[in-house]
């Protein structure tokens, strides 16, 4: 989309008649283009061109991403988070910002476990997510710990993934099934 438009807008400005109006609205588009690219292209990368999950009653098929990891976005206390799916995790493991927007304050949570990580040891909180969806299935009551030190993204480990009959990998697709 963003292509057909500066393509339009390209040919508008070919149009122009004055050089100096033309010129001015090709440094716009430049520019704006610049400035699109830096800001916005993450956002709709993710957004576009991201393999996305198929839901059926109960199972979900999760395509490889691009960075080659599977990612879920899964509803939270009503909250849309995105996920980083790892069996090596014990739990699910919110960062801080995640936590924040799914109604915990991790300032004042207990951060009394210790969890091993590729950075070092880091202190987590044990709390319990009242409600966990991923398409149709919804689940109560998960355990999951809040993280005190910088993650890119929330992990989707174990004590949720258990929750599933089974955990399958073909070639590039990750399949939960209940």
């Amino acid at each position: 989309i963003a292509l057909l438009l500066i393509l339009a807008l390209s040919l508008f400005g070919s149009l122009l008649k004055s050089a100096r109006l033309r010129n001015a609205v090709i440094w716009v588009l430049i520019f704006g283009g610049f400035i699109f690219g830096a800001g916005g292209w993450d956002e709709i990368s993710r957004s576009y061109f991201q393999p996305q999950a198929t839901f059926t009653e109960a199972r979900v098929e999760v395509p490889k991403g691009r960075d080659n990891h599977f990612r879920l976005t899964v509803q939270i206390n009503g909250v849309d988070v995105d996920f980083l799916v790892d069996t090596g995790a014990s739990q699910v493991v919110l960062n801080q910002a995640d936590a924040a927007r799914v109604g915990l304050n991790p300032d004042t949570l207990a951060y009394i476990g210790i969890a091993q990580t590729a950075n070092g040891d880091v202190a987590t909180a044990p709390v319990r997510l009242d409600r966990v969806v991923l398409g149709d299935i919804s689940d109560t009551r998960v355990r999951a710990s809040v993280n005190s030190g910088q993650m890119e993204s929330s992990l989707l480990g174990m004590s949720y993934l258990s929750r599933f009959e089974s955990i399958e990998i073909r070639r590039d697709m990750l399949i939960l099934s209940r």
